[in-house]
């Protein structure tokens, strides 16, 4: 577990490293490169995730479950929020249902903290968490990325997890999404991409999903303009900052019954 500067939580644990490319929103994934990285450094959970292609690093598809990494959580008596592995995703197909259950049962023997678990594949956490999981944990928070209006389907399978509560991770935003049905949808996180290969982002498209929040009530968390400005005009992420409207938006999920 570390300290992270992602706006919307204080600290990243990962139980499992390493994963594979599924859509357009992986192309750069930061990931990657942190993951070649760590591997340089001689981390050993790194070695062989990634390989060299031209200038980046990608996925080799091969993926780790750290039981170690199943204690660290326990040491931190402060509550935080903790987005649950920022380096993979919970729920690719190489990662067993036993593991999941078992870093479920870390969540739950640690109600101090709420998990942010956000996974591209929501089809499997829809099974996996119905059909494994007996309960459902008030401080478990489970979410899907959803880059454009290729994949909203992703919503639909999210709505189909048991969860308090549910979010959307539209970051990067690459591309419109339209009016989304944010029905029973808690919380939107909404961001451009950073980096050398950036693609930009339109306003409008913020736009689109800043009414359906409004309309469905769901908390509206504007993350980054990433290195393109709302003048469509490529820059820093510093220079381009957060605001959205005239204003910060850091709005949270509130809890309501499990549905």
């Amino acid at each position: 577990m570390a300290e992270t500067q992602i706006e919307w939580t204080d600290a990243t644990w990962n139980p499992v490293a390493g994963c594979s490319i599924l859509t357009a929103g992986c192309t750069n994934c930061y990931a990657m490169q942190m993951a070649r990285r760590l591997e340089a450094m001689g981390v050993t959970k790194y070695e062989g995730l990634t390989r060299k292609s031209g200038n980046r690093a990608v996925w080799t598809g091969v993926v780790r479950e750290d039981r170690a990494a199943l204690n660290i959580p326990f040491a931190w008596r402060k509550s935080r929020k903790i987005f649950v592995n920022s380096m993979s995703d919970l729920f690719h197909d190489a990662v067993s249902d036993e593991f999941i259950s078992d870093v479920w049962g870390v969540m739950r023997a640690t109600p101090q903290h709420n998990y942010q678990i956000l996974t591209k594949r929501p089809e499997r956490m829809a099974e996996v968490v119905s059909r494994t999981i007996p309960d459902v944990l008030p401080n478990v928070w489970l979410g899907t990325s959803v880059e454009n209006a290729d994949v909203i389907h992703r919503i639909d399978d999210l709505r189909a997890v048991p969860a308090a509560i549910r979010f959307i991770s539209f970051e990067p935003l690459i591309g419109s999404v339209g009016a989304v049905d944010l029905a029973n949808v808690h919380w939107a996180i909404v961001g451009g991409e950073s980096g050398l290969n950036a693609r930009p982002i339109r306003e409008d498209w913020i736009d689109e999903i800043y009414a359906q929040c409004d309309t469905y009530g769901t908390a509206f968390f504007f993350k980054q303009w990433g290195t393109w400005g709302k003048d469509n005009k490529k820059r820093s992420k510093k220079a381009n900052g957060r605001e959205y409207r005239g204003r910060i938006w850091n709005e949270m999920p509130t809890a309501p019954e499990a549905i």
